[in-house]
């Protein structure tokens, strides 16, 4: 089992939303064994067992809703604005810099005391469209037409 990846821990919101759950669910629980129970009974516990039932089914499937929406707020913020990888909008780690690693087979490294050459990061779609010197013929206001005769 050493080989296996560990799980990383919740963040702290999900978390308090996964108990929430839990209470939730044991409170509908209890209130489903009232409600059998005072059903044998005929007991008038019955009606506010039922109520209650019907309250934890509620909040049940409220906080399940809310445990999904925490996840996805969560991975969000992981994930940093506007991007699909983790690692994007995220700052460089402080410290040393790792080695460079080598290039691909039949390319040498850059000379000692030059810099590498930067990537550009490439932005497809660009974020804003070109503006446009004058609108497409037939798209502006309508003019008056002017007629001869």
């Amino acid at each position: 089992m050493s080989s296996a990846r560990r799980r990383r821990r919740l963040p702290d919101e999900v978390r308090t939303t996964v108990v929430r759950a839990v209470l939730c669910l044991a409170f509908t629980l209890v209130g489903i064994v009232l409600a059998a129970l005072s059903s044998y009974a005929d007991s008038w516990l019955m009606t506010p067992a039922l109520m209650a039932m019907g309250l934890g089914v509620f909040g049940t499937m409220w906080c399940l809703l809310e445990i999904l929406i925490s996840r996805q707020v969560a991975a969000q913020r992981l994930r940093g604005p506007d991007s699909a990888s983790p690692m994007a909008g995220s700052r460089a780690p402080a410290g040393p810099r790792p080695a460079p690693r080598p290039g691909p087979p039949g390319t040498a490294p850059p000379p000692a005391g030059q810099p590498r050459p930067q990537a550009r990061a490439a932005t497809y779609p660009p974020a804003y469209p070109p503006p446009h010197p004058h609108p497409p013929a037939g798209h502006g206001p309508r003019q008056p037409e002017v007629t001869t005769r």
